[in-house]
């Protein structure tokens, strides 16, 4: 599977967001072994190669999409302006992270 990959000056110039790139993809287990409480499992590491189309730009990398705090705001907003939805579950802060942010949590339950 290709690598997800962020360009900024990719996002500013041809409005372009994460997408997968890359080339070269490997994965494969190392020889190293796990000490930790997996002893006896391999580390595997994973490799590609990708080509830089710009000059001074700073390019993220991630295995899977980004799932951001405003995302999950977004998502649970949703399920709580859904009547159906919004009867089985309820919507709580759990506290407030290091950032200010409110850590809320979903209660799911049957009537």
């Amino acid at each position: 599977m290709k690598i997800l990959v962020y360009s900024e000056r990719m996002a500013a110039s041809k409005d372009i967001g994460w997408h997968r790139a890359g080339s070269l993809i490997g994965y494969y287990n190392n020889g190293l072994k796990r000490i930790d409480k997996h002893a006896g499992r391999s580390y595997y590491t994973h490799t590609f190669t990708y080509d830089f189309q710009y000059e001074d730009d700073t390019v993220y990398f991630a295995y899977c999409y980004p799932y951001t705090y405003s995302d999950m705001i977004e998502d649970l907003n949703k399920i709580m302006a859904d009547p159906l939805k919004a009867q089985f579950c309820a919507r709580k802060t759990l506290c407030d992270t290091l950032a200010g942010n409110k850590c809320d949590y979903l209660v799911i339950t049957s009537k």
